[in-house]
């Protein structure tokens, strides 16, 4: 059964249309007009048009962050997704995690990239839930609630190398230099920043979660689902990803399936600044990236598999000669 974590009220976030300038050098924004609700940024988020990828100016709905998530455990890197029915668009992908940019932020979507980490990425052990510190600061404890947060052994984010092609606010040149792109299907500007997660060492029995905040009614609720723990990991080997899945339970990597598996638009082709998919098949994914799944077992092989461990329980072990 579902754990409800907290009800928020949508009417209280706010954010703002943008004015984008792009050329083949860099990209600007800034904020224009007067402060949207979630229900009217939606209203905004209609497809657009632009000639050129490299140079354009054009006015957007929203700002958007992600982040391209590298979670470091027992020794090797893992690209962290989470799966999200997305009720604007009719769809279920595999995402980065992600969230809107509230309009006092809009000079820095890097805060509310690591809040992001905070609310969707839960980290479990028979001690309780891990906080965490990105450099000298403590991430905010948004469910603590409903759960328990361990004081000890918090988990560290840290900045990767960034984008080549700087991304400005208005004057101000971000930092950490996000990958940025205009996703024409949504008229969104959506900047991408790659973070790596290490978790202490001595945090065992290790599981992950995603919580994801529903429009339900009047009311955004978070819930934690157990069942559907829907935060799976894509293995790295030298810094570049596998064609796998896991999910992990109590320090157990399980396989998942990727039949008919989707990913979000950040997966997709990006022509200079532009994005112009709404999601990308997993198959078409490995295939634009060179990677292939893994090899599936023959049904003849299981089925030898099988034979010789009914043969060994039939046919005793010889006695060893004296």
């Amino acid at each position: 059964m579902p754990r409800t974590l907290i009800r928020k009220n949508p009417s209280n976030f706010k954010t703002l249309p943008l004015y984008v300038e792009a050329t083949p050098e860099g990209l600007s924004y800034q904020s224009v007009g007067m402060p949207l609700n979630f229900a009217q940024t939606l209203q905004r988020r209609k497809p657009v048009e632009v000639a050129d990828a490299e140079r354009f100016s054009m006015e957007l709905a929203n700002l958007g962050v992600s982040v391209r998530l590298t979670l470091h455990w027992q020794n090797r890197d893992y690209w962290v997704l989470v799966r999200q029915r997305r009720q604007d668009r009719g769809d279920v992908v595999l995402k980065l995690i992600s969230g809107y940019v509230p309009a006092h932020e809009l000079n820095l979507p890097l805060h509310t990239a690591i809040q992001e980490i905070a609310e969707e990425c839960l980290l479990e052990t028979p001690e309780g839930w891990l906080g965490g510190r990105f450099n000298d600061t403590w991430l905010p404890a948004p469910y603590s609630s409903a759960l328990h947060y361990r004081e000890a052994l918090p988990f560290r984010l840290s900045p990767l190398s960034g984008a080549a092609r700087p991304v400005r606010c208005a004057n101000m040149q971000l930092i950490e230099r996000p990958q940025a792109y205009v996703h024409l299907p949504t008229a969104s500007l959506q900047l991408i920043y790659d973070l790596r997660l290490e978790v202490p060492k001595e945090a065992k029995s290790l599981s992950l979660f995603h919580v994801d905040e529903r429009l339900e009614g009047d009311q955004l609720v978070a819930r934690l689902d157990r069942q559907r723990p829907d935060l799976y990991l894509m293995p790295l080997k030298d810094g570049q990803p596998c064609a796998e899945l896991y999910t992990l339970k109590k320090d157990q990597l399980i396989p998942a399936s990727t039949r008919g598996l989707f990913l979000a638009e950040s997966f997709a082709l990006q022509e200079g600044w532009l994005v112009r998919d709404e999601r990308i098949r997993w198959k078409d994914w490995l295939r634009q990236q060179g990677l292939s799944a893994p090899e599936k077992e023959s049904k003849l092989k299981r089925l030898t598999g099988k034979a010789q461990q009914i043969l060994r329980k039939i046919v005793p072990k010889k006695k060893a000669s004296r």
